[in-house]
């Protein structure tokens, strides 16, 4: 480990991230990840009303076979991953969720959403015809309607739990808001 960025956000998502300021502090952090003691939560955007208020999506994480840089649900293989959500919000055609995931493989909420129906709003990659539609009718969104809200760990040092927010931005707020008034 060495300092610096101990997880990441997809390019085109927002919120908080760990950075660690030593190397003992990013073996520790990693750890952390490792073993499952870091909690997230996202607020995300997706396509669709969901079937029910909360839920939970169980299916492991591969890449994809010729299109490296995407990711799949396959039916055989792959990386368990385990994503949560609860619905927060309502729009005509759109719902707000608070997600939250235990593992953290690459793409995985995006993946995990798109694959039970609900692709992440944005998301041309998982969600590329509904994202067409919406293009055509609101212009191009140029991020992804998905933000790392919270973030929980242990201290490196005195492994006292660590809590901290960060607000969904303004240019999402806005957005959701136009939304609803459709």
């Amino acid at each position: 480990g060495r300092p610096g960025i101990v997880h990441r956000l997809d390019r085109w998502t927002s919120g908080l991230i760990i950075v660690a300021k030593s190397n003992a502090a990013h073996v520790r952090l990693s750890r952390s990840f490792q073993n499952r003691k870091v909690r997230k939560t996202y607020f995300a955007a997706v396509h669709g009303g969901l079937a029910s208020e909360s839920g939970e999506i169980d299916l492991a994480i591969g890449r994809h076979p010729t299109k490296r840089t995407r990711m799949v649900a396959p039916r055989r293989g792959g990386r368990e991953a385990h994503t949560s959500y609860r619905v927060r919000d309502h729009a005509p055609g759109f719902s707000l969720l608070d997600v939250s995931i235990r593992t953290g493989r690459t793409h995985q909420i995006r993946v995990h959403l798109a694959a039970i129906g609900h692709p992440v709003l944005g998301d041309t990659v998982y969600g590329e015809k509904l994202d067409r539609t919406f293009e055509r009718k609101h212009g191009p969104l140029a991020r992804y309607f998905l933000h790392a809200a919270t973030l929980a760990f242990p201290h490196p040092e005195t492994a006292e739990l660590m809590e901290f927010r960060s607000d969904l931005p303004g240019e999402l707020v806005e957005l959701w808001t136009r939304l609803q008034r459709r």
